[in-house]
């Protein structure tokens, strides 16, 4: 069965919010599902149930890349795979805007070796996420390091902790609506658009099933 989601009819941009520091932290609805007719993707709201991202995908669409954009359209972040030879190498890095050929991205995102999970997680790592080198001089999100994803995807239960293991973004389950319907909670000082970029690739991992293309090319 469906969950179903009442989004507001006013549609907003908030671009590339920044959860600030001192503020409350901000919480988003994350449905995986496109509002678009034959598309998947993913459809987000604010506390007000706005439409604050979205993700739409059609199915004819072989591309190995996905953009986030906000409400009115307008590309955020782009989250493309790399494939790496060998088991688990592959990558998934996060671009700004749409700008995959001429920018250089802005972080990669890695499965944890199998040393490092236990069962889709519950206390183990799940992925990695490094700044790229060539970014790495902005400063983008808290403390600007790496960061580590724990927990459990599947279950809608994970946990974004930074280079100094405080918590920057949770993945929490939405009671009684099913796990196609989660929480995303992003903590004073994160940039919501980067916490949305990494569940796109943790549903890539581990999504079952992905909502996405295969990502084969």
């Amino acid at each position: 069965m469906t969950a179903k989601v009442h989004p507001n009819v006013a549609v907003r941009s908030l671009g590339q919010p920044v959860a600030a520091a001192g503020e409350e932290p901000v919480t988003l609805t994350v449905w995986r599902k496109s509002l678009l007719f034959n598309c998947r993707g993913f459809t987000v709201f604010d506390a007000s149930g706005d439409l604050v991202y979205r993700v739409d995908t059609y199915a004819s669409d072989s591309r190995a890349e996905v953009v986030l954009m906000d409400a009115a359209g307008r590309a955020v972040l782009t989250v493309r795979r790399r494939k790496v030879i060998g088991l688990g190498a592959d990558q998934w890095l996060v671009y700004p805007g749409e700008e995959t050929r001429r920018m250089p991205p802005l972080y990669a995102v890695k499965r944890a070796a199998p040393q490092y999970m236990r069962g889709g997680g519950g206390g183990k790592s799940m992925a990695h996420v490094a700044p790229c080198a060539a970014a790495a001089g902005g400063k983008r999100g808290s403390g600007g390091g790496g960061y580590e994803v724990e927990g459990s995807y599947m279950r809608r239960c994970c946990t974004v902790y930074d280079e100094r293991r405080r918590a920057v973004a949770e993945v929490r389950p939405k009671e009684a609506v099913g796990s196609d319907v989660f929480r995303l909670v992003v903590q004073p000082g994160t940039e919501v658009a980067m916490a949305m970029a990494v569940v796109l690739a943790l549903d890539q991992m581990f999504g079952k099933p992905s909502l996405l293309r295969s990502w084969s090319s």
